[in-house]
């Protein structure tokens, strides 16, 4: 064991006896990989921001998103209303 050199993990090709399947049943895969394209390749890093944002600024998200902005401004006037914010600050008497 060097001082320099990592410790590489142990490797094992253990297959369970029963399993009749292809792959592995142990690979750990996320729900929603085959849907991203920021996951898998291994390309730089300014193409990994671009596909990122490609992900984010994508026409399907419209709907989410005025859905959300329109949550947080509800939930803002909630809190307005319990602290018994004074809106008359904001209009000035002539």
């Amino acid at each position: 064991m060097g001082i320099l050199n990592s410790r590489k993990n142990k490797k094992f090709s253990y297959r369970p006896r029963y399993y009749k399947g292809e792959g592995s049943p142990y690979e750990i895969k996320h729900k929603f990989d085959e849907f991203r394209t920021t996951v898998g390749s291994d390309s730089g890093l300014k193409s990994k921001f671009k596909n990122a944002w490609d992900d984010f600024s994508s026409s399907k998200r419209i709907g989410a998103n005025k859905r959300i902005i329109l949550i947080v401004i509800l939930l803002v006037l909630i809190f307005l209303y319990i602290i018994d914010f004074d809106v008359s600050i904001f209009f000035q008497e002539l």
